[in-house]
């Protein structure tokens, strides 16, 4: 009997059970999925600990990479035996086998390995509607990425670089400075220990950034305000060390005439074909080497308990995967 990974109440690492679950038959517009690979992503500690409230009991995950064991009777853009990615609600991606609605899934091209799909759905198609939707990224232009040595901030420094832009870099520790520079920071800044709004505004001769980038949250926020250049903009999209503070309009956005957006994945690709495209991209600058993926860690899906709090410790230096 298939096995995943259940949620009875929100709190720690501790919350997550191990159980054997029964999958039927897929209905109409869903395939059946074993997986191969499972991403691990930060998100996956907010549906956990309850900051995105969920109905209890619940599965957990949104990313996985795996192959196709039936299809229901309404899908005819995938067959048996196809290998598949997904990244998407409904949860349930820690578990070794389930059914999901066939339109959150994308065909993997040859090449690419299940154990790559599964780091790049989730943080790739992030890094894609990041510098390319929400902010048009451009060659020559300056930006600052939160996060450098995280997953989607690996990816994002070398998509930058391959487009011809400069992106400065902050982590949380002194370790994680190389593994930021390795993956295309000019400059790394370690924002626990240096102010890192003064260094950008020095690394900038004080002109600042036209774009921030931040997966952080709460303690970067103010410092962020206030690197950016006039009419620059900041795209919050995640809350590794909590969720912001209500937004003071006159005082943090009014004076520069400053621009707050807060994205998603699932509003930038709202349907299978453009999912496809994203991946797509993804997929081929991986495949010509303009992304490079190291994955950091696997953990096996009984180990997700620890796997979870090494996470929120920051002790993973990349992309992660759980091994059903």
């Amino acid at each position: 009997m298939p096995k995943s990974i259940i949620i009875k109440k929100h709190g720690g690492p501790e919350v997550l059970e191990l159980q054997d679950v029964t999958i039927g038959a897929p209905g109409p517009d869903e395939i059946k999925v074993t997986n191969h690979a499972i991403g691990l992503n930060y998100i996956d500690t907010y549906h956990r600990s309850g900051l995105y409230p969920l109905k209890l009991p619940i599965g957990i995950g949104l990313e996985a990479a795996g192959k196709i064991d039936e299809v229901g009777t309404n899908v005819t853009e995938f067959n048996k035996g196809d290998n598949i990615a997904y990244a998407s609600i409904p949860l349930g991606a820690y578990s070794q086998q389930r059914i999901i609605p066939a339109n959150i899934a994308v065909k993997i091209p040859a090449g690419i390995s299940h154990e790559m799909a599964a780091t790049l759905m989730t943080k790739g198609l992030t890094t894609n509607y990041l510098l390319t939707k929400t902010y048009k990224l451009k060659a020559g232009e300056t930006v600052l990425f939160h996060a450098a040595a995280g997953g989607v901030g690996q990816i994002f420094a070398q998509w930058a670089n391959s487009i011809g832009a400069r992106v400065i870099g902050t982590v949380g520790s002194d370790e994680k400075i190389k593994v930021a520079k390795d993956n295309g920071y000019e400059h790394v800044i370690n924002y626990t220990k240096t102010d890192f709004a003064k260094e950008v505004l020095k690394i900038t001769e004080n002109k600042g950034v036209t774009a921030v980038f931040d997966g952080v949250g709460k303690k970067t926020f103010q410092g962020s305000i206030s690197c950016l250049k006039t009419r620059g903009m900041l795209v919050s999209f995640g809350n590794a060390s909590g969720p912001l503070d209500p937004v003071n309009v006159p005082k943090d956005i009014q004076p520069k005439g400053l621009f707050l957006t807060r994205p998603s994945v699932g509003q930038y690709f709202t349907n299978q074909k453009e999912l496809q495209e994203g991946a797509n991209q993804i997929f081929e600058k991986v495949k010509f080497g303009k992304i490079k993926i190291r994955i950091f860690k696997k953990y096996k899906l009984s180990e997700a308990k620890n796997a979870h709090a090494d996470l929120e410790a920051r002790k993973l230096l990349g992309p992660t995967i759980l091994i059903p």
